[in-house]
Formats: C-alpha cells, structure tokens, sequence
C-alpha cells in the first residue's frame, strides 16, 4: 500500500492510543482520503475538539480537526473504510463482539486492525467468519511519534494482510516488525516489563531510589539502546570476538546477575512503598517534555543514519 495511495482509515475508540494514531494519520493522510472516528462516548465531537490539541503541543490545529469524520453509527464508520484501526477497552469479550460487527458491515478486503496491548488476535477473532482478516498492530505509546509497530498474527492471519500492513507502515517511514508467533505481552513490552521488575527489586531492596535507578538508566543503557539494541550492543562490547566474546569475557558475572534477578511479583507488597516513592519524586509527569526530547532524539538518529548533517556549526575538535 503505497503512502500516496487514497486511503479511508477509521479509527475506533478515541482514547489516548486512538487519538495518538489520529494525530498521526492527519499528518500523513494524502488527499482526498478520509479519517472517521467512532466511540460510544455520547460527547465524542467535542471530546475530540478539546483532546486532540493535547498531541500538537499547544499548536492551533482547528482546521485539522474539521477533516475527521465524526460518527456516532460502527456501520457508517466502517462501510467505507479501507482500513480500521480499533483501540477500544483492553476487554476480551468487548473486541470479539466488535470484530464480528466490524466484519459483517466493512468491506470484504479492508484491513483489520487491533491495537490491543496483549489479547491475541486468535482469541478476539472467534466470532469471525473469515478469521484470517484480523491483526494485532501494536504501537509503542505515543504512536504519533514511536516508529515501532508489532504486526501480531494469529495462526489464521493471512499472509497478504501482514504484507499489505507492513507496506502501508514502511511507506510511513514506521518500523513494523512481524513477530512470528502469537506471545503474552508480544515483545517490548516484555523487554520493557523485565527490566521494571528488576528495577521494582533493586529499589524495594533499598539499594536505590526510584529516581537514582531513573538516572541510571538515564545515562546509559538508554541513550545506548536509542542507537542499538542489546544484541547489536553486547556483540559491540566483545570487540573483534563479538557476542561470544563478551560471554567469554563477563559470561559468568551475566550468569550471576541472572541467578540473583529479583522474583518481584503484583500484589506481594512492595506497591506502597514503590508507588509513593514515585509520586513524591515526580507526581504528576509532564509529557509534554517527554514527548518533545524523544521527537528530537529520534530527529538525531535518523540524521545521523542518513549521513546528513544539518544546521551551520561544526562539531567542536576538542
């Protein structure tokens, strides 16, 4: 699906994913495509009107908001719709009831998507006829700035709608991986999840604070892992030997780290003191912040990556 190609999306559920994946489609929807938004919230027109601006940073975008769509009706948000990007509540039986309606009332070759954070395309699929039309399209939230998308088919997915999905998000310079078998939390997120229960023992431990371990991570695996990932990372840290270097250097202070990971689990009583140690640290999170150094941070790799050099000063030689 090539990015100049007239598409109509719709977006159903305006929640802050779906929002985000609307900010995202208006800056890249050519003309005359269509973006329609639907959710059951009796206020959605003015809900939208005030919400979306929060994803412009402050930016006057009243003539943008005058291109969606705006229905109260799932049949007239999908009857013309080439692809439909649900982002509704995290709730099983809530999706397979939706996907059966979308199915019955959308066009044969219109794309399915799901942008669940863990339900399997498999299990929302069920009331389907024609399971091979539904995908899980994870984003990485904010998605109007996160390139990464998780394309997660279930058995029955077909193929041509993976590639159809993955063509439409490439031409969008986004990164949609395909993971190739349906698991719990798919992939980042189980990355992102291991990293905060250990994060979660070491500072229930007492050997740090919350924002001493942010700091931490601040300062160097993650500005690290913003230009490569682990893999990439460690294979670098073993020289001209590579992964398996690194393992023959420090595989045994690795396989030590390993055995003395913290079992932390949800509900085993480390949540007051963890949760009021972040509030008093940072209570409420402006993301507005967050989102703009990562927009720029972003900026930076793909310059760097494209071997472009921009702006009149000239790195310093000392």
């Amino acid at each position: 699906m090539d990015r100049n190609e007239n598409v109509n999306i719709t977006l159903i559920g305006a929640g802050t994913i779906g929002l985000s994946f609307a900010a995202f489609h208006l800056a890249h929807l050519p003309s005359p495509s269509q973006l329609t938004i639907y959710d059951t919230r009796p206020d959605l027109a003015r809900y939208i009107q005030e919400t979306l601006p929060n994803f412009y940073s402050g930016k006057d975008i009243s003539s943008t908001i005058l291109k969606i769509n705006v229905v109260s009706s799932l049949e007239d948000a999908v009857r013309n719709a080439t692809i439909i990007q649900e982002s509704g509540p995290e709730n099983l039986d809530i999706k397979r009831k939706l996907w059966a309606q979308v199915e019955y009332h959308a066009p044969k070759d219109s794309l399915l998507w799901t942008s669940t954070s863990g339900i399997p395309a498999s299990h929302q699929s069920r009331d389907m006829s024609d399971k091979t039309r539904l995908l899980v399209v994870h984003p990485y939230n904010p998605p109007h700035i996160m390139p990464l998308l998780e394309l997660v088919p279930s058995p029955s997915t077909s193929d041509t709608v993976i590639q159809r999905t993955k063509a439409f998000w490439e031409s969008h310079h986004r990164t949609p991986i395909h993971i190739k078998r349906e698991t719990t939390g798919f992939v980042a997120n189980r990355l992102a999840f291991a990293l905060l229960r250990e994060a979660i023992h070491l500072v229930s431990e007492g050997v740090v604070s919350v924002s001493e371990l942010d700091k931490i991570v601040e300062n160097s695996m993650g500005p690290r892992w913003a230009v490569a990932g682990p893999f990439k990372s460690y294979h670098a840290g073993g020289g001209a030997a590579g992964l398996e270097g690194f393992f023959g250097n420090i595989g045994q202070t690795v396989q030590n780290c390993w055995d003395d990971a913290g079992q932390v689990n949800v509900g085993e009583g480390w949540e007051k003191g963890v949760f009021d140690m972040a509030k008093d640290e940072y209570g409420t999170v402006d993301t507005e912040e967050r989102d703009r150094i990562t927009r720029r941070i972003l900026q930076v790799i793909q310059e760097e990556k494209m071997g472009k050099v921009y702006g009149d000063v000239e790195p310093s030689s000392s």
